[in-house]
């Protein structure tokens, strides 16, 4: 089974910038969309052999979140279920036979993380929510998870420091995460990989000098590590800052 992840900076601007090219070729059997940036009446796809799964933001033209897959799940819900932080369509779970797929797109703590707390109350949010999922059946979940975990996931480390997405505080709570029984799958098939990065700003040139950071994921439930088969970040895809982060997986 082929899982693929991507930000897409806005649905309707991909689209543009050949997004269904894109998702033609990759012929995933799931496919995460964030920051769809859209309203319900504001954009179709014609996805034959998909079910469609959608989650908007109460904001227009903000976050959002999307499951396109091709087996139909048994239920969809939106959302962690704490009313403060489900304004923005960050979050989408689609429940299959063996597991759960949840789509996530993380809030951003801001310049000078003035949302910090926000964020900092969606990470203990996010993490009793998978927990709650966990003891029912494994858990995949994906998405721009907005964080560098370690130095090896961004190309300025010292630079960055103290800045959104590479706080201590962010990345402690990605530790807790993942020692709560949770596999980030690239960095476990590749421990020692550098200069693989999934977003770059657009200023200052960076994707072509690949100053980048890795803040797209696919992370399991430590119980699946004999099914992940493969975890790539397809750094020649473009469309969006972003690009698309895949998951081949045994069923």
């Amino acid at each position: 089974m082929k899982l693929i992840s991507w930000n897409v900076n806005g649905i309707r601007a991909a689209i543009t910038h050949g997004f269904m090219d894109v998702f033609n070729e990759l012929e995933a059997d799931v496919f995460c969309l964030q920051e769809t940036k859209v309203q319900a009446d504001q954009v179709t796809l014609d996805l034959p052999g998909y079910y469609q799964y959608w989650s908007y933001a109460q904001r227009k033209g903000y976050s959002g979140t999307a499951i396109f897959t091709k087996v139909k799940p048994i239920a969809v819900t939106e959302g962690l279920g704490v009313a403060e932080l489900d304004q923005e369509g960050r979050l989408l779970t689609a429940e299959f036979a063996d597991y759960y797929v949840v789509c996530c797109y993380t809030p951003n703590s801001q310049p000078k993380l003035k949302r910090l707390a926000f964020r900092q109350t969606w990470d203990a949010a996010f993490l009793n929510y998978i927990n709650q999922l966990n003891t029912r059946k494994p858990v995949i979940f994906c998405g721009d998870l907005n964080v560098a975990h370690e130095e090896i996931d961004l190309k300025n480390p010292k630079t960055n420091h103290h800045n959104a997405g590479f706080s201590d505080e962010e990345r402690a709570d990605f530790t807790k995460l993942l020692q709560s029984g949770y596999t980030d799958t690239f960095r476990y098939l590749y421990p020692e990989q550098g200069g693989i990065y999934s977003w770059w700003s657009y200023r200052f040139h960076a994707r072509d000098t690949n100053a980048g950071w890795r803040i797209d994921y696919f992370v399991t439930s430590d119980s699946l590590q004999s099914k992940i088969k493969d975890a790539q970040i397809l750094t020649d895809i473009y469309g969006s800052d972003h690009c698309p982060v895949e998951l081949d997986f045994a069923n």
